[in-house]
């Protein structure tokens, strides 16, 4: 019987951090869709004409993300901060105006506004 209690004892306390463990995974996985969602609207949504843009994206009464989108000199920074309850991710992309032209996010014409510094 003791050894019984003992072995359940020994058994919970191996699944607790595991389980813990398995939580914050969980979390981590929707940050990162949550903030992989705020880059790819970055990357649909680049100006031509302006020197950054800033959108919240909200779905079903939820911060999904926050994403910041400015141009460099020859090329573009996304900034995308994903939310999950009370956690926050943010995934900082920098891209060439060479790759995106390549990638069809921009048009050859747009080059040289991506070259100025505004």
């Amino acid at each position: 019987m003791k050894n019984s209690l003992y072995l359940i004892f020994i058994i919970s306390l191996f699944s607790l951090p595991i389980f813990s463990q398995s939580r914050i995974d969980a979390a981590i996985d929707s940050l990162q869709i949550n903030a992989r969602k705020g880059i790819y609207w970055g990357l649909m949504n680049i100006p031509v004409k302006k020197a950054r843009i800033d959108k919240s994206l909200i779905n079903n009464d939820r911060l999904i993300a926050k994403v910041r989108v400015i141009k460099e000199l020859n090329g573009v920074k996304i900034e995308s901060t994903g939310y999950h309850n009370t956690n926050e991710m943010t995934i900082v992309l920098y891209r060439s105006a060479d790759s995106l032209i390549k990638d069809g996010y921009i048009k050859k014409g747009d080059l040289e506004s991506y070259s100025d510094d505004e």
